[in-house]
């Protein structure tokens, strides 16, 4: 089985063991996005729904919300929220957009590793069975035309294309899971902006409804009846 191997890659011209690394990178990317969006978008979704259930205005409880979910990618969300609570709310907005693109190197970490492996695999396993089929034919002009010397460069042919099934090997495994973690990507940048909006309502909308006060009152205002039911 050793031998077999060492000789397709000899076939390949050392490009097969090539693509086996590339495939160990590729899987080791694939399992280690699948981690980190596994994590990232349940505590998103738990956060989602904490967030739902606080009142408007309830600073104390968003930062018992913010301690809770320390180290989880949408902490930052929260805290630049409560960090810029004294701002209006078009500059709090842009605090909270800044924080979500200092995330983004930390959602979109090593998908170009798919993208490559898409690309690169094919090309790689195509090389390997060019340099394949050269040897095979160097076989056939060394030893004639007989039925022995046919059935060699056959066989090497065979080999050759090893790499070529290799490299769409690993091309289709390498754009499943890049196809999969794109639609990741985009599904944590929509819970990022629905907790942003979340919090802008939270802390800068409705806040005098949800506390049982009628807006006339929060803002001072009196409301008078006059005789024809209009007011004043």
């Amino acid at each position: 089985m050793i031998e077999q191997i060492i000789h397709l890659s000899v076939m390949s011209g050392g490009l097969l063991p090539l693509m086996g690394v590339l495939l160990l990178i590729t899987l080791a990317v694939i399992v280690e996005r699948a981690y980190f969006f596994h994590r990232a978008l349940k505590s998103g979704l738990a956060m989602e729904n904490d967030l739902h259930l606080i009142e408007y205005q309830n600073v104390q409880k968003l930062e018992q919300l913010e301690a809770h979910y320390e180290g989880s990618l949408q902490r930052s969300i929260i805290s630049s929220a409560l960090a810029s609570r004294g701002e209006d709310a078009d500059t709090m907005d842009r605090h909270i957009d800044e924080a979500i693109m200092w995330q983004m190197p930390k959602i979109d970490k090593n998908i170009w590793v798919l993208d490559t492996s898409v690309t690169l695999a094919p090309l790689m396993g195509l090389l390997g069975t060019i340099i394949g089929m050269v040897h095979a034919f160097d076989v056939l002009g060394t030893s004639g035309t007989g039925q022995a010397a046919t059935q060699m460069v056959t066989g090497g042919i065979a080999e050759a294309l090893v790499a070529t099934g290799a490299g769409l090997l690993i091309a289709i495994i390498a754009v499943l899971f890049l196809n999969h973690f794109n639609k990741r990507v985009r599904l944590a940048l929509h819970q990022m902006d629905l907790l942003r909006v979340m919090l802008l309502n939270r802390l800068h909308g409705g806040g005098s409804a949800h506390h049982g006060v009628s807006a006339s009152e929060a803002h001072g205002g009196k409301v008078k009846s006059t005789r024809n039911g209009s007011a004043e």
